[in-house]
């Protein structure tokens, strides 16, 4: 799998520390779009939009890729990165401070339930609001997770995309 990372100032000692891992530890090809060095007066939009439109193109191929997107918040991350084809985005701060349940009472994690209900190709992490070890956590599950193909998520994921 091909992971595309990109980060501004406020997530650029995060995003660096990550790629080590991602690219160490669990083995993926991985993709550095910047920030390259530390600028406390850099922008996000393009840095994210390279990711974003790499991501985007190696899905149109039928390349196994995801992204990981770091910010401040990681909210104008995500919403860059939403506005590239096939790119499916889902913003993390951390856990939920009350459980979360679905209809039938199962209780559901948000990183998991990004993967297999929504097919979440990018995860946007808010680097001021987590740790090396929850970011590396969420990371590590994210990335092993699975979509779940069920019928009434691949159609609304499929929806999801038809919109653009």
């Amino acid at each position: 799998m091909r992971v595309y990372f990109a980060s501004d100032h406020a997530g650029f000692e995060l995003k660096n520390k990550l790629v080590e891992y991602v690219r160490g530890t669990l083995g993926a090809d991985v993709q550095d779009c910047g920030a390259h060095e530390l600028d406390t007066t850099d922008d996000y939009p393009r840095i994210i939009a390279s990711a974003a439109r790499q991501l985007s193109s190696d899905l149109s191929q039928g390349i196994d890729s995801r992204a990981i997107l770091l910010g401040g918040s990681g909210q104008g991350e995500a919403m860059v990165a939403n506005r590239f084809k096939g790119v499916r985005a889902a913003l993390y701060y951390g856990e939920a401070k009350a459980p979360q349940t679905d209809v039938s009472g199962k209780r559901l994690d948000m990183i998991a339930s990004v993967r297999e209900h929504n097919d979440a190709n990018a995860l946007s992490l808010g680097a001021r609001f987590l740790s090396f070890e929850e970011a590396q956590d969420a990371v590590k599950k994210w990335l092993e997770t699975p979509f779940s193909g069920d019928e009434r998520h691949a159609r609304r994921v499929a929806d999801i995309d038809a919109q653009l």
